[in-house]
């Protein structure tokens, strides 16, 4: 398990460093590494922390990583 903490340069939508992911309650993230889609068990994601689930690699300084968070809201 490889952890990477809210340390690097993360931005939101607004191109401000974000201090934490967000929270989704009724909904799911996407991740992204340089543009490719990761499966959804491969990661966990909190507050403060990404962390890859039994998955092994090298991702290189640079690389974009990109979190999406999706919260689904009903109107009614």
């Amino acid at each position: 398990m490889v952890q990477l903490f809210l340390q690097l340069p993360f931005y939101d939508d607004s191109g401000t460093a974000a201090t934490a992911f967000p929270i989704v309650v009724n909904g799911y993230y996407n991740f992204y590494i340089n543009g490719v889609l990761q499966e959804g068990d491969s990661y966990t994601i909190s507050a403060t922390e990404l962390t890859f689930n039994g998955v092994t690699g090298t991702i290189t300084a640079g690389t974009p990583l990109v979190v999406e968070a999706v919260e689904l809201v009903t109107q009614t």
